[in-house]
Protein backbone atom coordinates (compact mmCIF):
# COMPACT_ATOMS: atom_id res chain seq x y z
CA UNK A 1 0.00 0.00 0.00
CA UNK A 2 2.72 2.45 0.97
CA UNK A 3 4.62 1.77 -2.26
CA UNK A 4 1.60 2.49 -4.46
CA UNK A 5 1.94 5.48 -6.79
CA UNK A 6 0.14 8.61 -5.65
CA UNK A 7 -0.50 9.90 -2.17
CA UNK A 8 -2.39 7.68 0.25
CA UNK A 9 -5.37 9.03 2.13
CA UNK A 10 -4.95 9.34 5.90
CA UNK A 11 -7.30 6.42 6.36
CA UNK A 12 -5.18 4.18 4.12
CA UNK A 13 -2.03 5.30 5.93
CA UNK A 14 -3.57 4.33 9.26
CA UNK A 15 -4.55 0.96 7.84
CA UNK A 16 -1.00 0.31 6.62
CA UNK A 17 0.74 1.55 9.76
CA UNK A 18 -1.50 -0.52 12.01
CA UNK A 19 -0.13 -3.62 10.29
CA UNK A 20 3.48 -2.49 10.12
CA UNK A 21 3.58 -1.21 13.72
CA UNK A 22 2.96 -4.78 14.90
CA UNK A 23 5.99 -6.24 13.12
CA UNK A 24 8.29 -3.18 13.27
CA UNK A 25 7.16 -0.95 16.14
CA UNK A 26 10.45 0.93 16.36
CA UNK A 27 9.98 2.37 12.88
CA UNK A 28 6.23 2.46 12.44
CA UNK A 29 4.66 3.18 15.84
CA UNK A 30 5.52 6.91 15.62
CA UNK A 31 4.13 7.00 12.07
CA UNK A 32 0.95 5.29 13.26
CA UNK A 33 0.48 7.84 16.05
CA UNK A 34 0.99 10.74 13.62
CA UNK A 35 -1.47 9.27 11.11
CA UNK A 36 -4.10 8.71 13.82
CA UNK A 37 -3.70 12.32 14.99
CA UNK A 38 -4.22 13.53 11.42
CA UNK A 39 -7.28 11.29 11.02
CA UNK A 40 -8.85 12.91 14.07
CA UNK A 41 -8.57 16.34 12.43
CA UNK A 42 -10.10 15.28 9.10
CA UNK A 43 -12.67 17.87 7.91
CA UNK A 44 -15.38 15.23 7.60
CA UNK A 45 -15.48 14.76 11.39
CA UNK A 46 -14.75 18.31 12.61
CA UNK A 47 -18.28 18.50 14.05
CA UNK A 48 -18.40 14.91 15.32
CA UNK A 49 -16.60 15.03 18.68
CA UNK A 50 -17.22 11.35 19.47
CA UNK A 51 -15.47 10.31 16.23
CA UNK A 52 -12.58 12.70 16.83
CA UNK A 53 -12.15 11.38 20.35
CA UNK A 54 -11.98 7.77 19.12
CA UNK A 55 -9.15 8.60 16.71
CA UNK A 56 -7.25 10.62 19.28
CA UNK A 57 -7.69 8.03 22.00
CA UNK A 58 -6.05 5.49 19.68
CA UNK A 59 -3.35 8.06 18.79
CA UNK A 60 -2.54 8.48 22.49
CA UNK A 61 -2.39 4.72 22.96
CA UNK A 62 0.01 4.43 20.01
CA UNK A 63 2.18 7.29 21.24
CA UNK A 64 2.49 5.63 24.66
CA UNK A 65 3.96 2.57 22.89
CA UNK A 66 6.60 4.54 20.99
CA UNK A 67 10.07 3.37 21.97
CA UNK A 68 11.63 5.51 24.70
CA UNK A 69 14.77 5.84 22.62
CA UNK A 70 12.88 7.75 19.90
CA UNK A 71 14.19 11.36 20.22
CA UNK A 72 10.80 12.92 19.46
CA UNK A 73 8.79 10.58 21.66
CA UNK A 74 7.96 13.19 24.34
CA UNK A 75 6.82 15.80 21.82
CA UNK A 76 4.66 13.24 20.00
CA UNK A 77 3.18 11.80 23.19
CA UNK A 78 2.28 15.22 24.63
CA UNK A 79 0.65 16.27 21.32
CA UNK A 80 -1.39 13.06 21.17
CA UNK A 81 -2.43 13.33 24.81
CA UNK A 82 -3.38 16.97 24.31
CA UNK A 83 -5.70 16.07 21.45
CA UNK A 84 -7.20 13.27 23.55
CA UNK A 85 -7.60 15.67 26.52
CA UNK A 86 -9.41 18.20 24.35
CA UNK A 87 -11.90 15.60 23.18
CA UNK A 88 -12.61 14.39 26.71
CA UNK A 89 -13.31 17.93 27.94
CA UNK A 90 -15.40 18.70 24.88
CA UNK A 91 -17.69 15.81 25.83
CA UNK A 92 -17.79 16.86 29.50
CA UNK A 93 -15.60 13.99 30.76
CA UNK A 94 -13.57 16.24 33.07
CA UNK A 95 -12.30 13.61 35.50
CA UNK A 96 -10.75 11.64 32.64
CA UNK A 97 -9.49 14.86 31.08
CA UNK A 98 -7.75 15.84 34.33
CA UNK A 99 -6.04 12.44 34.45
CA UNK A 100 -4.73 12.97 30.92
CA UNK A 101 -3.47 16.46 31.89
CA UNK A 102 -1.52 14.85 34.72
CA UNK A 103 -0.14 12.28 32.29
CA UNK A 104 0.96 15.08 29.93
CA UNK A 105 2.84 16.77 32.77
CA UNK A 106 4.51 13.51 33.75
CA UNK A 107 5.48 12.85 30.13
CA UNK A 108 7.02 16.31 29.90
CA UNK A 109 8.93 15.80 33.15
CA UNK A 110 10.28 12.46 31.89
CA UNK A 111 11.22 14.00 28.55
CA UNK A 112 13.18 16.78 30.23
CA UNK A 113 15.04 14.34 32.47
CA UNK A 114 15.99 12.27 29.41
CA UNK A 115 17.02 15.18 27.23
CA UNK A 116 14.12 15.03 24.78
CA UNK A 117 12.73 18.50 25.60
CA UNK A 118 14.47 21.64 26.87
CA UNK A 119 12.02 22.84 29.52
CA UNK A 120 11.22 21.10 32.84
CA UNK A 121 7.71 22.54 32.51
CA UNK A 122 7.04 20.97 29.10
CA UNK A 123 3.52 19.50 28.96
CA UNK A 124 2.42 21.18 32.21
CA UNK A 125 0.35 24.09 30.89
CA UNK A 126 -2.97 22.29 30.45
CA UNK A 127 -2.73 20.81 33.93
CA UNK A 128 -2.37 24.33 35.34
CA UNK A 129 -5.37 25.46 33.27
CA UNK A 130 -7.50 22.51 34.41
CA UNK A 131 -6.64 23.17 38.06
CA UNK A 132 -7.43 26.88 37.70
CA UNK A 133 -10.77 26.06 36.09
CA UNK A 134 -11.71 24.06 39.17
CA UNK A 135 -10.67 26.82 41.58
CA UNK A 136 -7.48 25.08 42.69
CA UNK A 137 -5.46 28.26 42.27
CA UNK A 138 -2.67 27.47 44.72
CA UNK A 139 -1.79 24.27 42.83
CA UNK A 140 -2.09 26.06 39.49
CA UNK A 141 0.20 28.84 40.74
CA UNK A 142 2.88 26.32 41.70
CA UNK A 143 2.88 24.82 38.21
CA UNK A 144 2.84 28.26 36.55
CA UNK A 145 5.72 29.27 38.80
CA UNK A 146 7.84 26.35 37.62
CA UNK A 147 7.10 27.30 34.02
CA UNK A 148 8.07 30.91 34.66
CA UNK A 149 11.26 29.90 36.47
CA UNK A 150 12.24 27.82 33.45
CA UNK A 151 12.05 30.97 31.29
CA UNK A 152 14.02 33.27 33.61
CA UNK A 153 15.89 35.50 33.20
CA UNK A 154 13.28 37.11 30.98
CA UNK A 155 14.69 38.84 27.93
CA UNK A 156 13.03 41.06 25.31
CA UNK A 157 11.40 39.08 22.53
CA UNK A 158 11.27 35.73 24.39
CA UNK A 159 7.44 35.62 24.31
CA UNK A 160 7.23 35.05 28.07
CA UNK A 161 4.15 37.27 28.41
CA UNK A 162 1.60 34.46 28.52
CA UNK A 163 3.26 32.27 31.15
CA UNK A 164 4.00 35.27 33.39
CA UNK A 165 0.46 36.67 33.15
CA UNK A 166 -0.94 33.23 33.98
CA UNK A 167 1.36 33.06 37.02
CA UNK A 168 0.34 36.53 38.22
CA UNK A 169 -3.34 35.64 37.75
CA UNK A 170 -3.11 32.41 39.74
CA UNK A 171 -1.07 33.99 42.54
CA UNK A 172 -3.66 36.75 42.83
CA UNK A 173 -6.55 34.26 42.83
CA UNK A 174 -4.75 32.26 45.52
CA UNK A 175 -4.61 35.35 47.74
CA UNK A 176 -0.90 36.02 47.18
CA UNK A 177 -1.46 39.59 46.04
CA UNK A 178 2.01 41.06 46.58
CA UNK A 179 3.69 38.17 44.77
CA UNK A 180 1.25 38.62 41.89
CA UNK A 181 2.12 42.32 41.71
CA UNK A 182 5.84 41.58 41.63
CA UNK A 183 5.38 39.12 38.76
CA UNK A 184 3.23 41.46 36.71
CA UNK A 185 5.60 44.37 37.32
CA UNK A 186 8.36 42.14 35.93
CA UNK A 187 6.29 41.60 32.78
CA UNK A 188 5.83 45.36 32.37
CA UNK A 189 9.56 45.96 32.79
CA UNK A 190 10.50 43.42 30.13
CA UNK A 191 7.94 44.89 27.76
CA UNK A 192 9.50 48.34 28.20
CA UNK A 193 12.73 46.90 26.81
CA UNK A 194 10.82 45.19 23.99
CA UNK A 195 9.12 48.46 23.05
CA UNK A 196 12.44 50.31 23.09
CA UNK A 197 13.85 47.69 20.72
CA UNK A 198 10.67 47.77 18.57
CA UNK A 199 10.05 44.09 19.29
CA UNK A 200 6.47 44.52 20.45
CA UNK A 201 3.57 46.93 20.02
CA UNK A 202 3.31 50.05 22.15
CA UNK A 203 -0.38 49.22 22.63
CA UNK A 204 0.60 46.07 24.54
CA UNK A 205 2.66 48.19 26.94
CA UNK A 206 -0.36 50.46 27.52
CA UNK A 207 -2.68 47.53 28.26
CA UNK A 208 -0.15 46.12 30.70
CA UNK A 209 0.34 49.44 32.51
CA UNK A 210 -3.41 49.94 32.88
CA UNK A 211 -3.83 46.41 34.24
CA UNK A 212 -0.92 46.94 36.63
CA UNK A 213 -2.56 50.17 37.84
CA UNK A 214 -5.75 48.25 38.60
CA UNK A 215 -3.79 45.68 40.61
CA UNK A 216 -2.02 48.45 42.52
CA UNK A 217 -5.33 50.16 43.27
CA UNK A 218 -6.70 46.90 44.65
CA UNK A 219 -3.64 46.61 46.88
CA UNK A 220 -4.10 50.15 48.20
CA UNK A 221 -0.94 51.42 46.48
CA UNK A 222 -2.61 54.44 44.91
CA UNK A 223 0.50 56.56 44.26
CA UNK A 224 2.11 53.75 42.25
CA UNK A 225 -1.15 53.18 40.39
CA UNK A 226 -1.25 56.87 39.48
CA UNK A 227 2.33 56.68 38.17
CA UNK A 228 1.48 53.67 36.00
CA UNK A 229 -1.56 55.41 34.53
CA UNK A 230 0.46 58.54 33.75
CA UNK A 231 3.02 56.43 31.92
CA UNK A 232 0.18 54.84 29.95
CA UNK A 233 -1.18 58.31 29.09
CA UNK A 234 2.26 59.36 27.81
CA UNK A 235 2.28 56.37 25.47
CA UNK A 236 -1.26 57.15 24.30
CA UNK A 237 -0.12 60.71 23.56
CA UNK A 238 2.63 59.29 21.38
CA UNK A 239 0.22 56.92 19.62
CA UNK A 240 -2.21 59.78 19.00
CA UNK A 241 0.56 61.81 17.36
CA UNK A 242 2.41 59.15 15.36
CA UNK A 243 0.65 55.78 15.63
CA UNK A 244 2.62 52.59 16.20
CA UNK A 245 6.29 52.89 15.18
CA UNK A 246 5.82 49.81 12.98
CA UNK A 247 2.98 47.61 11.77
CA UNK A 248 1.92 44.60 13.84
CA UNK A 249 -0.27 41.59 13.14
CA UNK A 250 -3.39 40.81 15.17
CA UNK A 251 -2.60 41.61 18.84
CA UNK A 252 -6.16 41.57 20.15
CA UNK A 253 -5.56 38.57 22.42
CA UNK A 254 -3.27 40.69 24.60
CA UNK A 255 -6.14 43.12 25.16
CA UNK A 256 -8.98 40.62 25.58
CA UNK A 257 -7.01 38.39 27.97
CA UNK A 258 -6.25 41.27 30.34
CA UNK A 259 -9.78 42.65 30.00
CA UNK A 260 -11.30 39.28 30.96
CA UNK A 261 -8.84 38.94 33.85
CA UNK A 262 -9.83 42.38 35.17
CA UNK A 263 -13.43 41.17 35.50
CA UNK A 264 -12.74 37.88 37.26
CA UNK A 265 -13.99 39.05 40.67
CA UNK A 266 -17.48 39.59 39.24
CA UNK A 267 -17.71 36.06 37.85
CA UNK A 268 -18.87 32.99 39.82
CA UNK A 269 -16.14 31.32 41.89
CA UNK A 270 -15.09 28.13 40.07
CA UNK A 271 -15.13 24.70 41.71
CA UNK A 272 -14.73 21.07 40.58
CA UNK A 273 -18.53 20.81 40.30
CA UNK A 274 -18.89 24.18 38.51
CA UNK A 275 -15.67 24.93 36.62
CA UNK A 276 -14.99 28.40 35.22
CA UNK A 277 -12.45 30.02 32.91
CA UNK A 278 -8.75 30.13 33.72
CA UNK A 279 -8.61 33.92 33.57
CA UNK A 280 -5.12 35.08 32.68
CA UNK A 281 -4.77 32.37 30.04
CA UNK A 282 -5.50 33.15 26.41
CA UNK A 283 -8.94 31.97 25.28
CA UNK A 284 -7.64 29.10 23.14
CA UNK A 285 -6.08 27.47 26.23
CA UNK A 286 -9.40 27.24 28.09
CA UNK A 287 -10.94 23.78 28.14
CA UNK A 288 -13.62 23.51 25.42
CA UNK A 289 -16.48 22.78 27.84
CA UNK A 290 -15.61 25.82 29.95
CA UNK A 291 -15.26 28.04 26.89
CA UNK A 292 -18.65 26.89 25.56
CA UNK A 293 -20.35 27.52 28.91
CA UNK A 294 -18.78 31.00 29.16
CA UNK A 295 -20.20 32.03 25.80
CA UNK A 296 -23.55 30.34 26.41
CA UNK A 297 -23.85 32.67 29.37
CA UNK A 298 -24.02 35.64 27.01
CA UNK A 299 -27.71 35.13 26.26
CA UNK A 300 -28.90 35.03 29.88
CA UNK A 301 -26.67 38.03 30.72
CA UNK A 302 -28.21 40.04 27.88
CA UNK A 303 -31.68 39.15 29.15
CA UNK A 304 -30.78 40.19 32.71
CA UNK A 305 -29.37 43.51 31.54
CA UNK A 306 -32.43 44.15 29.38
CA UNK A 307 -34.77 43.36 32.27
CA UNK A 308 -32.92 45.75 34.59
CA UNK A 309 -32.98 48.49 31.95
CA UNK A 310 -36.79 48.41 31.92
CA UNK A 311 -37.30 47.92 35.65
CA UNK A 312 -37.90 51.33 37.30
CA UNK A 313 -37.15 49.86 40.72
CA UNK A 314 -33.81 48.34 39.68
CA UNK A 315 -30.70 49.69 41.36
CA UNK A 316 -28.44 51.48 38.88
CA UNK A 317 -25.18 50.17 40.48
CA UNK A 318 -26.42 46.62 39.89
CA UNK A 319 -27.12 47.40 36.22
CA UNK A 320 -23.68 49.01 35.79
CA UNK A 321 -21.91 46.00 37.31
CA UNK A 322 -23.91 43.50 35.27
CA UNK A 323 -23.35 45.46 32.08
CA UNK A 324 -19.57 45.32 32.58
CA UNK A 325 -19.75 41.51 32.78
CA UNK A 326 -21.75 41.54 29.56
CA UNK A 327 -19.30 43.92 27.86
CA UNK A 328 -16.31 41.75 28.76
CA UNK A 329 -17.89 38.51 27.58
CA UNK A 330 -19.05 40.17 24.37
CA UNK A 331 -15.55 41.52 23.71
CA UNK A 332 -13.90 38.14 24.28
CA UNK A 333 -16.49 36.44 22.05
CA UNK A 334 -16.02 38.97 19.25
CA UNK A 335 -12.22 38.80 19.40
CA UNK A 336 -12.48 35.03 19.02
CA UNK A 337 -14.57 35.36 15.87
CA UNK A 338 -13.10 38.30 13.99
CA UNK A 339 -10.33 40.88 14.33
CA UNK A 340 -12.71 43.62 13.10
CA UNK A 341 -14.05 44.84 16.42
CA UNK A 342 -14.76 48.57 16.10
CA UNK A 343 -18.26 48.52 14.61
CA UNK A 344 -19.74 45.58 16.58
CA UNK A 345 -18.23 46.49 19.97
CA UNK A 346 -18.43 50.30 20.02
CA UNK A 347 -22.14 50.36 21.07
CA UNK A 348 -21.38 48.02 23.99
CA UNK A 349 -18.61 50.20 25.41
CA UNK A 350 -20.51 53.41 24.65
CA UNK A 351 -23.45 52.15 26.67
CA UNK A 352 -21.14 51.18 29.53
CA UNK A 353 -19.88 54.77 29.69
CA UNK A 354 -23.41 56.18 29.39
CA UNK A 355 -24.63 54.03 32.30
CA UNK A 356 -21.64 55.09 34.42
CA UNK A 357 -22.39 58.76 33.70
CA UNK A 358 -25.95 58.23 34.91
CA UNK A 359 -24.57 56.69 38.08
CA UNK A 360 -22.63 59.93 38.69
CA UNK A 361 -19.93 58.13 40.65
CA UNK A 362 -16.45 59.32 39.70
CA UNK A 363 -14.42 56.16 40.10
CA UNK A 364 -16.95 53.98 38.31
CA UNK A 365 -17.07 56.41 35.39
CA UNK A 366 -13.26 56.46 35.39
CA UNK A 367 -13.21 52.67 35.09
CA UNK A 368 -15.82 52.72 32.32
CA UNK A 369 -13.83 55.32 30.38
CA UNK A 370 -10.69 53.25 30.89
CA UNK A 371 -12.41 50.15 29.51
CA UNK A 372 -13.60 52.07 26.45
CA UNK A 373 -10.20 53.67 25.97
CA UNK A 374 -8.46 50.28 25.93
CA UNK A 375 -11.07 48.98 23.48
CA UNK A 376 -10.52 51.98 21.21
CA UNK A 377 -6.78 51.38 21.43
CA UNK A 378 -7.36 47.78 20.32
CA UNK A 379 -9.40 49.14 17.41
CA UNK A 380 -6.55 51.60 16.59
CA UNK A 381 -8.66 54.69 17.27
CA UNK A 382 -5.77 56.41 19.01
CA UNK A 383 -7.21 59.92 19.33
CA UNK A 384 -10.45 58.76 20.94
CA UNK A 385 -8.54 56.36 23.18
CA UNK A 386 -6.37 59.24 24.40
CA UNK A 387 -9.39 61.48 25.06
CA UNK A 388 -11.18 58.82 27.11
CA UNK A 389 -8.12 57.91 29.12
CA UNK A 390 -7.26 61.53 29.88
CA UNK A 391 -10.77 62.05 31.25
CA UNK A 392 -10.50 58.80 33.22
CA UNK A 393 -7.28 59.98 34.89
CA UNK A 394 -8.98 63.17 36.02
CA UNK A 395 -11.65 61.05 37.74
CA UNK A 396 -9.41 58.33 39.16
CA UNK A 397 -6.37 60.37 40.18
CA UNK A 398 -7.59 63.97 40.42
Amino acid sequence: MLLESGRLSVGRQVEAYRVLAVVSPLTYMPKLAEALLSAGYHPEIWNVPEAQLAWHEEAAAAARRVDEGEPKRTELLVRALDAYRFGLYELGRRAEGMAVCEEMAEAGRWGFEHGQVKSPAYGHRQLAVALAEEGRHGEAAEICGRSADAERPLTPGDNSFWSMVALAAELDAAGRQEEALDVFAEVVEVTRAEVAAEKTALAIQVWQLVHLAGMLDAAGRRDEARTARREALAHLTELDLTGEPRSWSNILSWWSTLLALSGRSAEPTPSPDAPGPAFGEALHHWSPDVREAYFKGLGPLEEEVEALRHDPSAALPELVALHRRLAIRTAVYRERRNHRILKPLRPVFDERVALARRLAEGEELGRALTDRSMFLLAARQYGEAYDDFREALGLLDG
